[in-house]
């Protein structure tokens, strides 16, 4: 559920505090927990390190990053995959054939190309 207009997007005083202290495109990069700031255009050039709940994940915000939440580039779960053991057998199938595929590749390099026959015309 969107934020009512009547208020205006949420964001954070004290990351725009942070904000006004520095230049747009410094080095600097601003720490903060504030994952459900919305991102203005007072912050394009600027690098935020957002808080995923482990570690600050830096982000360069970019023009068309406006509107969006500084929590949205800075996954807080880390994906590992879906399915179990049938899934595991379909990935090892996959390296067999693709192993076999660069090795049919290796062998063909390795063989002198036959050259074609020329017929004079007379």
């Amino acid at each position: 559920m969107s934020r009512s207009l009547k208020k205006g997007p949420y964001i954070d005083q004290k990351l725009l505090e942070k904000i006004a202290k520095l230049k747009s495109g410094s080095k600097e990069i601003i720490k903060t927990w504030a994952r459900r700031s919305i991102i203005c255009p007072e912050m394009i050039g600027f690098t935020f390190g957002v808080h995923n709940g482990k570690e600050f994940i830096a982000v360069y915000v970019a023009e068309e990053m406006v509107g969006h939440r500084l929590g949205e580039f800075s996954p807080g779960t880390r994906f590992s995959r879906h399915g179990g053991k049938i899934q595991r057998e379909l990935e090892a199938k996959a390296i067999k054939t693709e192993a076999a595929k660069i090795q049919a590749v290796k062998e063909t390099e390795g063989k002198p190309e036959a050259k074609p026959a020329v017929k004079a015309n007379k």
